[in-house]
């Protein structure tokens, strides 16, 4: 009788040892909880069936963790909820003496290179007078919490009710010659600086190009370094954005505030401009920090009339995500703010809510898959099985998407690691071998 308990115990151990959940937490253990790199930081996995409606793996999956750009999971599936399949690019309705009034909507694709065709540009060309809405706007030119002293990094593009170029100043050599996209950008000399020093310098490509913190003068300084080819964020106050599209359209513009005898008509028209998903894609492919803010300020927009982070935040937490299982701190769209909080459970739920009401078709469209967009050289062989999000900070790497395993099995992850002292790389290859595994076993 005792040995047939034994066998038995032994028996129901063995099989318990290798159930799903048993292994998982093994090769987590191996691979991501023990790996030097990660062995002082703070971890947090879940790991979702939806087949079945259980987590086979929760490794401090309801604690709360700074996710980098993994904040832009949330912004997407607003985005692909409320700005239907095209972007309202403005609404546009004449006034009593004939003249064009513009009602913008944030969208960043106004005049960017990377978008050819230009409807809203179309229409307000060949006006002699244009009148922009101001009051709509509700927002500063940085989100909460962004570092400040970032403000000349290409990646924190300013945010704006009317971007125009992207928001962003180029800078390139073409013959000697010093050139901007847009053009007529005021650049000046670094005191001291003469005329004979400024032309050797840009032949020599032996300087940089700064901005100030608080207009366009950009600032050309000899430098050690060759000059390459730069992106700065423009400064986009009311005032600049009158006087850039001055420039392009050729028109006096003049901001104007909504009052009841102007706000949108009968016959306001409504101009769209791009696919949404069209924008969508890069933004989650290259981790677009400047699509994802102007993405969540049209999404609240078209909600609530006017563009605010915190009121369409707070909306949305209260509605799509209520059900979220631990209620998040989130502050912006792209995640560029440390004071973002998530748990791996909530971006399961809502990736999960991503399948179930958008489907996989248009979900893979978006998210990047193996040895593409910011997982370039990384799941080379998981390519069409991931789908997913990166997220980086110093200190901080996200990883969270779908996985179809081996077995044809889809799983839901979600890998959040905050304050690790090793490489982003070092970090993010541990994290691959652990979904590697999964893959392989599950």
């Amino acid at each position: 009788m005792k040995n047939k308990l034994f066998l038995a115990f032994l028996f129901t151990s063995i099989l318990y040892a290798c159930t799903p959940a048993k292994q998982i937490a093994g090769s987590a253990r191996q691979t991501v909880l023990e790996d030097a790199a990660l062995k002082t930081a703070h971890v947090g996995i879940s790991i979702y069936e939806p087949a079945t409606g259980k987590y086979l793996y929760n490794y401090q999956g309801d604690k709360y963790f700074i996710p980098a750009s993994n904040t832009k999971l949330p912004t997407c599936y607003a985005a692909m909820k409320y700005l239907g399949d095209s972007l309202v690019g403005a609404r546009v309705t004449t006034d009593e003496q004939g003249r064009l009034r513009v009602f913008p909507t944030g969208d960043p694709s106004f005049l960017n290179a990377e978008f050819k065709y230009q409807p809203l540009f179309e229409k307000l060309k060949g006006n002699k007078s244009l009148f922009w809405n101001t009051t709509q706007w509700q927002e500063q030119r940085w989100g909460s919490g962004w570092a400040w002293n970032d403000y000349d990094a290409a990646y924190m593009a300013e945010r704006s009710p009317f971007p125009i170029y992207g928001n962003i100043a180029h800078f390139y050599l073409q013959n000697d010659t010093l050139k901007t996209t847009p053009s007529k950008l005021s650049i000046t000399a670094s005191p001291g600086l003469g005329f004979e020093e400024i032309t050797h310098a840009i032949k020599s490509r032996a300087f940089t190009v700064e901005r100030s913190l608080d207009d366009n003068n950009f600032i050309l300084r000899p430098s050690a370094s060759n000059f390459s080819n730069v992106s700065i964020p423009l400064r986009t106050d009311g005032r600049v954005i009158s006087v850039f599209l001055e420039d392009t359209l050729n028109a006096e513009v003049v901001p104007f505030e909504i009052t009841p005898s102007n706000k949108y008509s009968p016959t306001t028209q409504i101009i769209h401009s791009q696919p949404t998903d069209s924008l969508l894609k890069p933004m989650m492919h290259r981790s677009d920090n400047f699509f994802a803010e102007q993405s969540l300020l049209m999404v609240s927009n078209e909600k609530l009339g006017f563009m605010s982070d915190a009121k369409i935040i707070d909306t949305l937490l209260k509605t799509d995500f209520k059900d979220l299982p631990q209620k998040p701190r989130w502050v912006d769209g792209s995640g560029l703010s440390r004071y973002n909080l998530f748990t791996p459970q909530d971006f399961v739920v809502i990736l999960n809510k991503m399948r179930t009401e958008f489907g996989m078709k248009r979900v893979k469209e978006i998210l990047p898959t193996g040895n593409e967009g910011t997982l370039s050289n990384y799941y080379k062989a998981e390519t069409g099985y991931i789908f997913g999000k990166t997220g980086t900070l110093s200190g901080v790497v996200a990883f969270s998407g779908f996985l179809y395993t081996k077995k044809d099995k889809l799983l839901i992850f979600s890998v959040l690691v905050n304050n690790h002292q090793a490489s982003a790389t070092a970090v993010r290859r541990a994290v691959e071998i652990f979904i590697e595994r999964l893959r392989n076993q599950y």
